[in-house]
């Protein structure tokens, strides 16, 4: 009878060690390339690529929520910037991504202008590609839930940069264990991420995106973050303090053809 409670509780620690492994294991990971222009020509370019081979070309490989951002009007980054949002299973993705677009007859014929462009007619002057996995605590990206009209929304992309990877790591945990997380999501800030860059140009730093109907909405709702007897608690935790060196925020709002 014992040897049966032995193998019997062996199994319950086995199976329940391998319902902690496919949790682990399903944490997305995230591409946020960010193009840089310097002309309307440019962007009217892009946003035919974007959404007529890039879109439906990563939507016939299963990828059904790809988001596109454009800084708002008031904005330093005005008509300056495209950011592209895609959600990945793995930063392997990416290559993958790039290999079947090659095969992909119907994405080179609708993006030929892109693919094609001569050397001195580009559709863009640069783009920088940032990788990033998903929090413990926010596994996976989620649709905001939004009602009004896309050009009038409030999309908001916050990048920390830690000092040092350890106290950018604190950070993270502050948004995990400390309580972040649900934080935001308890006053509804509609986040559709937040991610650990796995690889970028300004690191250590983790990023989110937060969503609203409009910037009043925006606005209202970080008072009542600001306001919160949680994040004053929080925020006044000696162990987590000093883990955020430099935060920049980016103003954003989605395209028409955005997914998100």
């Amino acid at each position: 009878m014992k040897i049966i409670q032995k193998s019997l509780g062996l199994t319950i620690l086995l199976l329940i060690s391998s319902v902690m492994v496919t949790q682990a294991a399903k944490r997305e990971f995230y591409e946020i390339k960010i193009y840089s222009i310097s002309s309307e020509d440019q962007e009217d370019r892009l946003d035919a690529y974007l959404s007529e081979a890039y879109l439906p070309a990563l939507h016939r490989m299963g990828i059904s929520t790809v988001g596109v951002f454009k800084p708002r009007k008031d904005t330093e980054d005005a008509g300056k910037k495209v950011y592209v949002f895609t959600p990945l299973k793995a930063p392997s993705d990416v290559m993958k991504i790039e290999e079947r677009l090659a095969a992909d007859k119907a994405y080179q014929a609708a993006g030929n202008d892109y693919i094609n462009a001569a050397y001195n007619d580009a559709p863009y002057d640069r783009f920088e590609s940032i990788i990033l996995k998903a929090f413990v605590d926010a596994p996976q990206m989620a649709v905001p839930n939004l009602k009004g009209p896309k050009s009038e929304r409030f999309y908001e992309l916050r990048s920390y940069e830690g000092p040092t990877e350890k106290l950018y790591r604190n950070k993270v945990d502050m948004f995990n264990a400390g309580g972040e997380v649900v934080l935001f999501k308890d006053l509804n800030f509609n986040a559709v991420f937040y991610g650990e860059v796995v690889t970028g140009s300004h690191m250590p730093n983790l990023m989110y995106m937060t969503t609203f109907e409009n910037k009043e909405d925006r606005d209202a709702h970080w008072k009542s973050f600001v306001d919160s007897p949680v994040w004053d608690k929080l925020k006044s935790d000696p162990k987590y303090q000093h883990n955020v060196s430099k935060n920049t925020q980016y103003y954003l709002y989605p395209t028409e053809y955005s997914d998100i």
